[in-house]
């Protein structure tokens, strides 16, 4: 064995460091809005950062948390692993969901999504250090702050960091079975709005044009984008209008969810959007919004990583099985940019965003043992 291929059981008796390394990460809450209390996070992740070695950049935003990078080792290409410090829970949920060891699982706001995640990754590195490594080339663990909200301020970093690396390793929760994910949706976010024309219910009904009418109509038409069989779902989740039972209502609005796996579809939905005709005359309808994130989808370059990264885990004893999921990360700004990226290399666990959020206490030493395997042995 060499002498970075460290076995799941080192990592076990590492375990006491690394849940107090956990638990106050989960005690300092960081939900996405607010700056002061991701900030308070990102200055606790770079010292630790630092004291494992790292030369550590911030990259200070006007508006959301600022942004961290640790870098060990130097060179060009080298592993980016990718990880956020947001959550979406607002502060004062610690107070209601404390950080608890019930059995073998561990609960916390923000514990699963994903500041396990944080903690693999300087386990990993700590692990690595001790057994003598000296990284071929650079090793960088990149902390965003706003993934919750849709990574705005951090996609365009994200995108530069990945093309300067060869591998990408997004630290997202494994699946529930354990599984990497090795496709996502992209997902869009539309408001469509139609507007019509107000007047008296019983006086004059035949002066208005009922916006909410047009509104049913149009959903249809949306509705019919929805293709199972390629992978896009078409959710029309909020929809809003009118004033008073006795006024026809002159403004309706509907807010829709789309995930798409075939990038084609994008196109195909824009259009679509784009081209939605009313029913009723002088009904007008408009619409706003667009893509969030591209679909990460399984492409032969995407196999190709996970068979490596499997025949990496099979040396430490584990059997790597892949899937996929509806949901977005910061991977899929990745995937489009030709560099290998694999998914889910954090704890398994399950509840995201509730406060039934839990990850399995055995899927630490596990998660970590992976990652340090696939960091030490990738080149």
């Amino acid at each position: 064995m060499t002498n970075h291929l460290l076995p799941i059981s080192h990592f076990e008796t590492r375990l006491p460091d690394q849940l107090d390394l956990l638990r106050s990460l989960v005690e300092i809450e960081s939900p996405t809005t607010e700056k002061a209390a991701v900030d308070s996070l990102g200055e606790f992740v770079a010292e630790s950062m630092r004291r494992r070695g790292a030369v550590v950049r911030q990259f200070t935003q006007a508006a959301s948390g600022d942004h961290w990078l640790g870098q060990w080792g130097e060179g060009s290409g080298g592993i980016l692993l990718m990880a956020h410090l947001d959550t979406v829970h607002a502060l004062g949920t610690l107070a209601r969901m404390p950080w608890r060891v019930n059995g073998k699982r561990l609960h916390g706001p923000g514990i699963l999504d994903m500041k396990s995640g944080v903690a693999i990754a300087l386990t990993a590195i700590e692990g690595l250090q001790g057994a003598a490594w000296t990284p071929a080339s650079r090793v960088s663990l990149l902390c965003t702050s706003d993934e919750e909200t849709g990574s705005h301020s951090s996609r365009e970093l994200i995108e530069q960091l990945a093309r300067e690396h060869s591998l990408v390793l997004c630290l997202e929760p494994g699946l529930a079975d354990g599984s990497l994910k090795t496709w996502r949706k992209g997902i869009g976010d539309f408001r469509v709005e139609v507007t019509g024309k107000a007047a008296h219910a019983g006086a004059n009904p035949e002066a208005g044009v009922n916006a909410i009418v047009e509104m049913a109509h149009v959903i249809r038409q949306i509705a019919a984008l929805e293709d199972p069989a390629k992978g896009t779902s078409v959710s029309i989740g909020v929809i809003g209008g009118g004033t008073r039972s006795n006024v026809i209502p002159a403004i309706c609005f509907a807010e829709i969810d789309v995930r798409v796996l075939d990038e084609s579809e994008m196109s195909r939905l824009d259009a679509a959007m784009a081209g939605l005709t009313p029913t009723l005359p002088k009904a007008r309808i408009s619409f706003e919004g667009g893509w969030n994130r591209p679909p990460m989808p399984r492409t032969a370059m995407m196999a190709e990583t996970f068979a490596r990264a499997r025949a990496v885990a099979a040396r430490i004893g584990l059997q790597l099985t892949e899937g996929g999921t509806g949901g977005g990360s910061d991977a899929n700004f990745v995937a489009p940019l030709g560099v290998p990226v694999l998914d889910g290399l954090g704890a398994v666990g399950s509840g995201a965003h509730s406060e039934r959020e839990y990850i399995e206490l055995d899927s630490l030493p596990t998660r970590t043992a992976l990652l340090a395997a696939m960091i030490g042995e990738w080149g």
